[in-house]
């Protein structure tokens, strides 16, 4: 029995891997920027309803057969939507990722469709309680999102327990995959976070750069800018921002004419021609 439980932790740890490769590669685009603060607006609610169902759903589909159950990582999915979205987000992807297995079939997939409505809102809970502790934060903190969701998972395997018949057979199914399920989805969980939070802090720091960039461009053009706009002052202007940002060439108009130009294309864009573009 040991060797199996061992077996089926490394495998399912395999596949939870699997999984957080696709997590890491979506982070890099626009599609996760919704998830990297509390989601409070009801288009973003909705993105995280989307996308934490197809991943709901994909714990399943990337889960390992046993007997007629299926060891999986379907909990990362609905506790971290919880987690981020709140408990309706959290209710609705549980109940997506429920319907789903339920569909799939089997004589536990009833309790697997209330076990995972009920992850879902055990990780909306979660996320009420801090928003009215005013300790957000803490729901990006990759430990509490881990033992979240291992508490989601004892729940889980309590509801297999009570539902799924003969009540011997439930004992023996929840023997064999307890420990596998909760080591992957508490360790799976955790590092999904870590993902959206190193991705946080990354896109932070880029915007501090481009901040503190941007004022130090103000400080050195505000002597520059005193007497007026001219082609005088422009020229000043556009020489600091060329140096400042390093960009190919740098333009300044009024409504009409070219005020300054410094960088490439400054041979054939002349100080006092018509602007040439829209």
């Amino acid at each position: 029995m040991l060797d199996d439980v061992l077996h089926l932790t490394v495998s399912l740890m395999t596949q939870t891997c699997g999984y957080l490769v696709v997590a890491y590669l979506l982070s890099r685009t626009r599609l996760f920027l919704p998830f990297m603060h509390v989601t409070v607006r009801l288009p973003h609610r909705i993105a995280a309803w989307v996308v934490f169902s197809l991943f709901c759903i994909m714990g399943t589909y990337l889960g390992l057969r046993i007997d007629e159950s299926i060891a999986n990582t379907r909990a990362i999915g609905a506790v971290l939507g919880g987690t981020i979205g709140g408990p309706g987000v959290g209710f609705f992807v549980g109940l997506t990722g429920g319907l789903h297995r339920y569909w799939i079939g089997g004589p536990t997939a009833l309790a697997c469709m209330v076990s995972t409505i009920a992850e879902g809102l055990i990780g909306g809970l979660f996320h009420l309680w801090m928003v009215r502790q005013g300790k957000l934060e803490k729901l990006f903190q990759p430990y509490h999102v881990a033992a979240i969701t291992f508490c989601a998972e004892v729940v889980q395997m309590c509801i297999l327990v009570a539902m799924v018949k003969p009540f011997d057979s439930a004992i023996h199914l929840v023997q064999q995959i307890a420990a596998p399920m909760l080591i992957a989805n508490t360790i799976g969980a955790g590092l999904f976070m870590s993902i959206l939070l190193d991705r946080r802090t990354a896109l932070e720091k880029q915007s501090s750069i481009f901040s503190a960039k941007a004022l130090k461009i103000a400080a050195r053009a505000e002597g520059a800018l005193r007497g007026g706009l001219d082609t005088v002052s422009a020229g000043r202007v556009a020489r600091i921002i060329y140096e400042e940002t390093g960009v190919g060439a740098v333009a300044i108009t009024d409504r009409d004419k070219l005020l300054a130009f410094i960088g490439q294309g400054d041979d054939h864009h002349i100080v006092g021609m018509p602007i040439s573009s829209r």
